[in-house]
């Protein structure tokens, strides 16, 4: 073999290494991190539902499915608990929002309008981040694969800012 014909072998194992690592960058960079929310992690969704049954279920209901007349006002000028199935909105909501609403309330100004009272009590004296992960993760679990690839990419847009 000359030493033309080595110089050659090693450009192109050089430029294939510079490929490979180029497109694992570009892989890495695009898929991001994981959601702690995980919906495709039965174990966590499992521990999830046991947390939601215990603390959540009570006004969001059992199914998921919300107080009733959830868009309409009570006579407290407060609104009732949303469902967490596909029928509410709680899918609008990236999850470091729904982490947050989750775990400190519905501040005003933060996750809800100036002066707008709520019924959603804070949970960071009751849920340590873990069990309000696996909340999330067993409220996702249950839509369907449209909805949760679209509040999927909106969390992924949220997080690169």
């Amino acid at each position: 073999m000359t030493s033309d014909t080595r110089n050659k072998i090693g450009v192109g194992l050089f430029m294939l290494t510079l490929a490979f690592l180029a497109g694992t960058i570009i892989v890495a960079l695009r898929s991001g991190p994981e959601s702690p929310a995980d919906p495709d992690d039965p174990a966590k969704v499992a521990r999830g539902n046991a947390v939601y049954d215990r603390h959540c279920a009570s006004c969001h209901g059992v199914r998921l499915e919300g107080q009733p007349n959830w868009q309409d006002k009570l006579p407290t000028g407060r609104m009732p608990a949303p469902p967490h199935d596909a029928s509410g909105h709680t899918w609008h909501h990236p999850d470091s929002v729904l982490f947050g609403i989750t775990k400190l309330g519905l501040i005003p100004g933060k996750y809800a309008p100036p002066k707008y009272e709520s019924d959603m009590p804070a949970f960071a004296a009751a849920l340590n981040d873990e069990q309000i992960w696996a909340v999330l993760a067993y409220i996702k679990s249950s839509w369907p694969s449209d909805i949760r690839k679209a509040q999927y990419e909106m969390t992924r847009e949220r997080d690169r800012r």
